[in-house]
């Protein structure tokens, strides 16, 4: 198996510089040798087993069960040489990866039971957690780095303001916000915008800590987040956004999610969407990813998430492509992450640590060494219902900044 996986190896890396040495002494270099380069070592013969059997699987597990270790560079080092390859999936893999991709829709089945599960796994992790690495409001999605010198909580801040100038909000509209988290973005439009905001989460932690914000921030009358699956929010709205929720739909509700949307927004209204998305065409969550991270999820493709609005009656207005913004997020939360890393093993322990950084990692070079970004789609029902040109949204931005002079923002700790 040794001389296998050395094989499969070195026919799959020939870009950059990883060292490999095996549990029995062997010892091999993989790729042109350009580049950062890493070392690491497996520990069992049994690891290496499991590489050549599934590795997209196993790369991760065998990293958080200790038996892959570093011995030059950190496992963002070694992740930033394999998912730098000419092939973004080694061939030995590519049969497995066929069959993920025909169960997929089984696997993204998000009916409201397995839904609430899905992300109750992922959300209801101990708060404290999450306070290790995000920003003082917790924003647990892109941040928009309008400069290249901005701290996460600038960028957090920003993207916040970019999403509220393209909804154009005027005072007292109803805004719906789909997903809403810890309640961050639907607090920032209350308080900015003067809109009356609902938000509509299934994560009973991010659900309580977001109705305790909104108290303690004296917008209760005007912010309030409700414990509902999106299917089963009456009424309508002005306004509706979603951010960071959509990745977790999954691919056969995309007609019923955007048709429910259709229904809720009012024929004035507007919308925006952001997400992860996939550049190259449909694909197959990551079996790590979806076993230890996100069960339920997956990243969509433009030419996925398209039809589902055409069928809907609803019509695109603006599309921004934002690429590098996350690969930057995620490393301030990695490095934020690994700075505290001994609260995190107290908070749960070592293996959960690697499994974390081992996302965090994969994460951030995936948007930096292949074909993942954020898409915000911008959606309305008329033509007429925003302005002709962009030049609005560096104009709202503006006006907002000047509010949040005045206003704050008050960044508070999220869960504090």
């Amino acid at each position: 198996m040794n001389s296998v996986l050395k094989f499969f190896l070195q026919s799959f890396i020939r870009r950059g510089s990883l060292a490999v040495t095996l549990a029995n002494g062997d010892h091999f270099i993989c790729g042109d040798g350009t580049g950062t380069p890493a070392a690491i070592r497996l520990t069992t013969a049994e690891a290496a087993r499991r590489l050549v059997l599934d590795p997209e699987l196993a790369f991760g597990e065998i990293y958080m069960d200790g038996a892959l270790v570093l011995d030059h560079g950190s496992i963002a080092d070694v992740l930033a040489i394999v998912l730098d390859q000419p092939d973004m999936l080694p061939r030995w893999g590519k049969l497995r990866w066929t069959l993920r991709y025909l169960m997929r829709h089984a696997h993204q089945l998000n009916l409201r039971s397995r839904a609430k599960r899905n992300v109750a796994s992922h959300y209801d992790l101990d708060g404290r957690l999450y306070s290790l690495f995000l920003d003082a409001d917790k924003q647990y999605s892109c941040a928009y780095y309008e400069r290249p010198d901005f701290s996460l909580d600038d960028a957090q801040l920003a993207k916040k303001r970019h999403i509220a100038a393209k909804l154009l909000i005027e005072r007292g509209q109803r805004v719906l916000d789909i997903g809403s988290g810890w309640g961050g973005l639907g607090l920032y439009l209350a308080e900015m915008t003067g809109a009356d905001v609902t938000g509509v989460t299934l994560s009973e932690e991010q659900h309580s800590v977001s109705n305790g914000r909104a108290a303690e921030k004296g917008l209760s009358e005007s912010a309030r987040f409700m414990l509902k699956d999106y299917r089963d929010i009456p009424g309508s709205f002005d306004r509706i956004v979603s951010v960071g929720m959509f990745e977790h739909v999954g691919v056969t509700f995309y007609d019923r999610f955007f048709a429910r949307c259709a229904e809720l927004l009012a024929d004035d209204g507007v919308m925006l969407l952001h997400s992860i998305g996939r550049s190259e065409g449909p694909g197959i969550t990551n079996p790590w990813i979806a076993k230890y991270i996100f069960p339920g999820g997956y990243i969509p493709a433009l030419s996925e998430v398209l039809p589902s609005i055409e069928k809907a009656g609803l019509l695109l207005t603006d599309v921004e492509i934002l690429r590098l913004h996350y690969a930057e997020t995620l490393k301030a939360w990695r490095e934020r992450f690994l700075a505290r890393r001994e609260e995190a093993e107290q908070l749960y322990d070592a293996r959960f640590v690697r499994m974390w950084e081992f996302y965090l990692a994969s994460s951030e070079m995936s948007f930096r060494k292949q074909n993942v970004m954020v898409f915000q789609l911008q959606i309305t029902k008329r033509q007429n219902v925003v302005p002709m040109t962009r030049d609005y949204i560096p104009r709202e931005e503006a006006r907002l900044r000047g509010i949040e002079g005045v206003k704050g923002p008050k960044l508070q700790l999220a869960g504090e």
